[in-house]
């Protein structure tokens, strides 16, 4: 398999693993049970993305019946008017107008519902993507909730506790770690929703994925700065 390409499977381990790392330090928190989300997802990935590329052949079989009827239903249509082609001709000039237009009217619509059949697997296998993408996104959220919190200022010196202060239960070292889990928690999500788009070449799903993309490099840049203030903190 070429480097270029994600592999799931190491997507997949690598979320365990991350799971595991929390747990050891974190047990009871909150954002263990974040991770083990997202190693849910990221098996979800693993099998759904896949299946999300491969052709549904049961859709393009029953698209190219459909197709077979409405072109087979316009050439007997265009038979019968050829047949009487002597009557029309004798008919006033209004009416064969009239007749023209009705059947440009048909002809178009005819062919929005073939263009219609023709994209279906594709909305089918974007509806997919598009769902599992929104989980990730989500999850992205939640995980920026469990940091948003979590203030290094706190551990300045002159810095206090108000009665509405959050509980403080962390050091300043697990502080940075939680940090770091945060930031490689919101990278491996942006990784898993990038499995989706790997086989599939769909603008849609593209750009929902991009978005992912974006705002977990924004989350991470918030996360980043706490982490540097609180490194910072921790050398004095």
């Amino acid at each position: 398999m070429p480097r270029r390409t994600l592999r799931s499977g190491k997507i997949a381990a690598t979320a365990e693993k991350l799971s595991q790392r929390i747990y050891e330090r974190f047990p009871e928190s909150g954002l263990y049970q974040v991770s083990l989300e997202l190693v849910e997802l990221s098996e979800k990935a693993r099998v759904t993305a896949p299946l999300i590329a491969r052709p549904i052949y049961s859709v393009r079989i029953g698209v190219g019946l459909l197709i077979a009827v409405i072109v087979a239903i316009l050439v007997s249509l265009v038979w019968a008017g050829m047949q009487q082609v002597d009557e029309i001709t004798r008919a006033r000039f209004v009416d064969v107008v009239s007749a023209l237009e009705a059947g440009t009217n048909e002809l178009v619509l005819v062919g929005l519902a073939i263009f219609f059949l023709v994209n279906l697997e594709t909305r089918i296998k974007r509806a997919r993507a598009i769902g599992a993408i929104h989980e990730l996104r989500s999850l992205a959220h939640v995980i920026d909730m469990h940091q948003l919190s979590k203030d290094p200022g706190y551990y300045r010196k002159y810095a206090g506790a108000t009665t509405a202060s959050p509980a403080r239960t962390l050091t300043l070292p697990e502080l940075i770690r939680y940090f770091d889990y945060c930031s490689e928690l919101l990278s491996l999500t942006s990784k898993v929703a990038a499995l989706y788009i790997q086989r599939f070449n769909d603008g849609v799903v593209l750009s929902a994925v991009s978005d992912v993309e974006t705002l977990c490099t924004g989350l991470s840049g918030k996360i980043w700065q706490k982490l540097q203030i609180a490194e910072s903190i921790s050398e004095k």
